[in-house]
Formats: structure tokens, sequence, C-alpha cells
């Protein structure tokens, strides 16, 4: 392996980086609460961490909430491997929910436990737990959610307090030995789990899901498809028969509809930032369980369907919803090369604009590619996991759009000679803004971390 713009920072000790991208960087942050931004280092270089975990900038700590391997609170079992998306509920008298992904294949290291009344499909390896935290970020309670589910990657929450865990996979029953049809998505409610069980939402497609994005106002779901081989992954919206129904209401099912960009067949072919298209259509999938044909290949009639390689991060805000493509190579496929895009869509205007490009990982002033997991931060900054080889970072992004790194994984999964990091993922916040939580995906860990927040 080349040596990366991310391995020379962190042989180097190099903390901040430059701009990360170009494009209409104040556009991200619309409809977040604060309008102040931070200079141009952020909150100053990276720490050290001396017990190699996590480094981060000088007045920060971090709390171990939770590593793979131990035992759940709930005497369950094991806390399973591969921490993914998650998200943060508010609870009751100041306690907080965390509701965690496990991307587990059926070769993964630690299953998630099997639990009468909340497993889908015994020989499916995935799911999400839940953690309970008081005020303090103390782990009150540590539970399995939801199991028997495959290669939970990412999700989103609803905004009735619950989460909806993504299947990235396309397998079906008798494949790799599972029982049952994967590639659906599942609500979960974090407090109290066995009000939600383990129902696929099967009217909201089968493919391999990455991440969803709800419209509080119309109550439509934007779904994004992770597919790195060609034909690429759809970004669809699912429209609910009961629009804001609350816990459980997905489940009477409703319309998936794909979008389809006029003349625009692979969204990587757009490379201007700013660049818009008015006439966004959205068109019905023919098949949406994919019983004989994967979604992205069906017949949507003359005019095609636009693709993308890689769609991953999906959130709302500000009246749109934005969505991560991470990157795109023509090597593999697509039209032309970026290394990552965001994608805002206005649903009013039906306007789609590419927001931001990211730079190449070869300069090493550009703060890196692969753009996965993003957090809108409620004091107005952005933050962004990398998803890519060498050091890992979750980088910062002000108002202003300067990038900084906010922190950087220091347990090293390889070698002396070869160092190695686990990828960051599900960073989120507490709902009061105090904290900032996110997992470490291999040594499966998640923390918490505290500080002067601007």
């Amino acid at each position: 392996m080349t040596a990366t713009r991310r391995q020379i920072l962190a042989r180097t000790g190099a903390s901040a980086a430059g701009i990360a991208f170009s494009g209409a960087v104040s556009e991200l942050f619309t409809g977040t609460a604060a309008a102040q931004g931070l200079g141009r280092s952020g909150y100053g270089p990276l720490v050290p961490d001396p017990d190699g975990l996590l480094d981060l900038p000088k007045g920060f700590r971090y709390k171990v909430l939770s590593r793979e391997g131990d035992q759940l609170r709930s005497g369950e079992g094991k806390v399973p491997s591969n921490h993914d998306g998650m998200t943060a509920f508010a609870g009751h008298r100041g306690r907080v929910h965390l509701v965690r992904n496990h991307e587990n294949r059926v070769d993964g290291r630690i299953a998630v436990p099997a639990v009468p009344g909340l497993t889908y499909d015994p020989m499916g390896k995935g799911g999400c737990t839940s953690l309970e935290l008081d005020g303090r970020n103390n782990v009150l309670g540590e539970r399995v959610a939801i199991a028997g589910t495959a290669v939970n990657c990412a999700g989103g929450p609803t905004p009735w307090g619950t989460w909806l865990t993504c299947e990235e996979t396309e397998d079906r029953a008798g494949t790799n030995g599972y029982t049952k049809d994967h590639g659906f998505i599942f609500e979960v409610d974090g407090a109290d789990p066995r009000r939600t069980g383990a129902i696929p939402l099967t009217a909201m497609g089968r493919f391999a899901h990455e991440a969803i994005a709800v419209d509080p106002d119309s109550g439509i779901v934007y779904e994004t498809e992770d597919a790195f081989e060609k034909p690429f992954g759809l970004f669809y919206r699912f429209l609910p028969h009961k629009p804001r129904g609350g816990t459980g209401s997905l489940r009477a099912g409703g319309a998936l509809e794909a979008m389809r960009v006029p003349g625009v067949p692979d969204l990587s072919a757009v490379q201007e930032p700013g660049k818009s298209f008015d006439r966004v259509e959205w068109v019905p999938v023919p098949d949406p369980l994919a019983r004989e044909t994967p979604i992205r290949l069906q017949d949507f009639g003359p005019k095609g369907i636009t693709h993308a390689q890689k769609l991953e991060g999906c959130y709302w805000g500000g009246g749109s919803v934005y969505f991560v493509s991470s990157f795109a190579h023509s090597a593999e496929g697509s039209a032309a090369d970026h290394f990552g895009q965001v994608w805002k869509y206005e649903p009013r205007r039906r306007r789609l604009t590419l927001v931001v490009v990211f730079g190449p990982d070869t300069d090493i002033q550009l703060p890196g590619e692969s753009p996965d997991n993003i957090c809108l931060a409620p004091s107005g900054g952005l933050m962004v996991c990398e998803d890519g080889g060498g050091a890992q970072h979750v980088l910062g992004v002000t108002r202003q759009g300067e990038v900084y790194a906010m922190a950087r994984g220091a347990q090293n999964i390889g070698s002396a000679e070869e160092p190695e990091w686990g990828e960051f993922a599900g960073v989120t916040f507490a709902p009061d803004g105090g904290t900032m939580y996110l997992n470490c995906y291999t040594p499966g860990t998640t923390f918490a971390v505290t500080g002067p927040w601007s």
C-alpha cells in the first residue's frame, strides 16, 4: 500500500488540514442552531493519547462506554463486533439512549446475541445494541435491541424517537446460510426494543441499504444505496401510507420511488460545485422486493434512472436532504472520478444541487477522501467520518469552510512496521449538545467525548 495523506499525517503528527473541498460549504449548515464558527485551527492540534485509544484537542476528554467482547449489562452475551451507525435519543430524567449498529456478516467476529422476540433470522449475525446513560455518561444499561439481521451499516433517526437500521446486503434465504431474505430496514426502539421487535419494513425496498433521512414535515423517508460495483446504487424516497404516524407506522406500507435526473445517468459526471438540476423526477420502483432482479437493474423505462457509486451518509437539515457519494472511480465504471461529493435535494423546489466536492488523497494539504457518516453538530459545525486506509480521523468543518481534525484513532490494529487503524463511524451528539458520541469500527469501541464545544 502506498502512503496516503492520512498515513503521512499520522506519522508526522500533523493535526489540522487545509480546505477539504470546494463548494457552497455554508449550505451544509442550514438549520443548525448557532451562527458562530471556529477559527482556522478548529479546536487546536490533536494531543496524543497516553492510553493509545483516541487523540483529541487539548481540553477535550473521552470516556469509553463499551468495547467489543465485554459482557452486556443485560447478561444476554458479549458486546458484538463491528460498531457502525449510531444515534442518541433523550430519555427520562436527563438520560440518553444510544442505539448502535453492528455490521456483522456471516464471518463476523462476535455476533449480536439472539434474543427471543428480537431475532429476525437465527443465522443473521448483525443487529443493534442499546445503551442507557445518565447525565454524566455513566452506563446504566446495555442490551440487545434487535438481532438476526445482517450487515447493519447505517440508518437514521425518526422524528418520533426510533432508529431505522439498514441492512447493507441483498442476500436471499439460502445464501450464506441465511433462513430469510435480507436487505431490509428495521425500526428499533432503543428504550423499549420489544415495542418494535424484529419486523422488516418490506415496502421500503430490498437492496444494499446505507442510510436514511426523514422529512419531519411530510414524513417522506429518503434512502441511499451503497453499491460500489456497476451498476451503481440509486437514491430513493419512500412515501408512507401513514406519514409521521409514530412507532410502527411504517409497517403500513407505502410507495417506493427512485430519483431520475434527466440527462444525468451517473452523478459522478457532475464535477462543478453549485451545479443544480431543477427537473428532478421520481420514478416508481417496479418491484421493491427485488424478487427476481435487483432494483438498480430493473426496467425504469426508456429514460432510464440515475445511478451513483457508493451512496452513503444521509441527513436532513434546513428543509433539505443531504446525501453523500463517498467516491467514484472511472476504472470501476463511473462516468468520472471524484473523492467524495455531498448533494442537496430540496423537495419543495424538486431541485438537486452538488454542494461539495472533496479533494484527492494525494495532496497532503487536503484532508482526504471517502466521506462516510456525516453529522450536524448542535453548535453549527459538521462532523465527517473518513472511510479509507491509513490514519483515521473525524474531521470538523466550520461554517467558513475550514476543516480541522477533531479526533484521530490511536488503536493500532496492524503492526509497528505497517500500522492500521479502524475507521470511525456513527458520530452523533447528545440531545443537549454537550457530548459527541462516536464508534471505532475495529476494535469495536464506543466513546463519549466532552469538552469546550463552541
